[in-house]
């Protein structure tokens, strides 16, 4: 009895005997594979910063954006120690653990791109628009009519700051794909005023008023290349428009200047006695029309005998 309880007992513990000689059997023969991929570990790692060192310096002749500068060294470092891992694995001998971790990488990448497209696209278009500059830090820029100051260009989104005090986050998907004002890049800016003058003034004469009063006034480049232009005739008045250019951004800017040149425009006019006509109505009290009130007889017999 007791011989058979032996027998049972020791089969088990030679088969763990048995597979741990195997496995210290292994491990023996697995030492100068695990020396080699200790030594490509560190090859590797040095290889991996100085690859990220180089990058930086050859990213920042190309582009002075930082953010995407270091993704980009990190993303050097990391295909760097990428290809060590797996050419560890492969030294190691784990050529299925190694089949297994690509199959899975790859799923789980294109799980993530579905559920991270829209941060991707921006993302890509974040460094699209490092490479392609339309704009810079400080330039005064117009996107889907969103108007205001540069303040950051992040890889997903690009800060912009409005004239009424706000900031706003733009995804850079929406900037590459939709159309951008630059406002700051040809250092000028055209003012365009409408304005009406009564049909009984002489039109020579309004054209040379306005623009001499244009000329004169500081601030206005190109003095050249200003244009008067009649448009139409209106209900009222005769329209005209009056565009110049000017300096921007600086000067005393756009609002400013336009506010001024109205100002400057209705006093030339008052000076030499040109009317800005306001809308008229005529009455016409006439059953057919065409009659004035001073031309119609008025039926006073019924007034007369209620009176009565």
């Amino acid at each position: 009895m007791i011989q058979d309880i032996q027998e049972q007992v020791a089969e088990p513990v030679q088969t763990v005997v048995q597979k741990l000689e195997g496995w210290l059997d292994a491990f023996v023969n697995m030492i100068p594979n695990m020396v080699v991929t200790l030594l490509l570990l560190v090859i590797f790692l040095v290889l991996a910063r100085l690859g990220s060192k180089l990058s930086i310096k050859l990213f920042t002749k190309a582009s002075k954006n930082e953010a995407l500068g270091h993704l980009f060294s990190t993303a050097v470092y990391a295909v760097i120690l990428g290809l060590g891992f797996f050419i560890m694995l492969g030294v190691l001998g784990l050529d299925k653990a190694l089949t297994s971790l690509i199959a899975g990488i790859g799923v789980l990448g294109l799980v993530l791109g579905f559920a991270f497209q829209d941060i991707a696209a921006d993302f890509i278009s974040g460094i699209i628009l490092a490479f392609r500059k339309p704009f810079k830090i400080g330039e005064i820029i117009e996107i889907k009519g969103i108007m205001g100051i540069v303040r950051k260009i992040e890889l997903r989104v690009t800060v912009v700051e409005t004239f009424q005090g706000q900031e706003v986050y733009i995804p850079n998907k929406d900037i590459l794909q939709g159309a951008i004002y630059n406002f700051s890049v040809l250092k000028k800016r055209r003012i365009d005023i409408a304005v009406g003058v009564s049909y009984a003034e002489d039109l020579d004469k309004v054209e040379d008023v306005v623009l001499s009063t244009i000329k004169n006034l500081e601030g206005v480049l190109d003095k050249d290349l200003i244009i008067f232009d009649y448009s139409e005739f209106d209900s009222s008045s005769i329209n005209f428009n009056i565009r110049f250019w000017i300096e921007y951004p600086g000067g005393p800017g756009y609002f400013a200047m336009k506010n001024k040149a109205i100002k400057a425009i209705k006093s030339a006019f008052d000076a030499h006695d040109i009317t800005i006509p306001f809308p008229i109505r005529t009455l016409d009290f006439g059953i057919k029309g065409g009659q004035k009130l001073s031309q119609m007889q008025l039926n006073t017999k019924g007034v007369n005998k209620e009176v009565n």
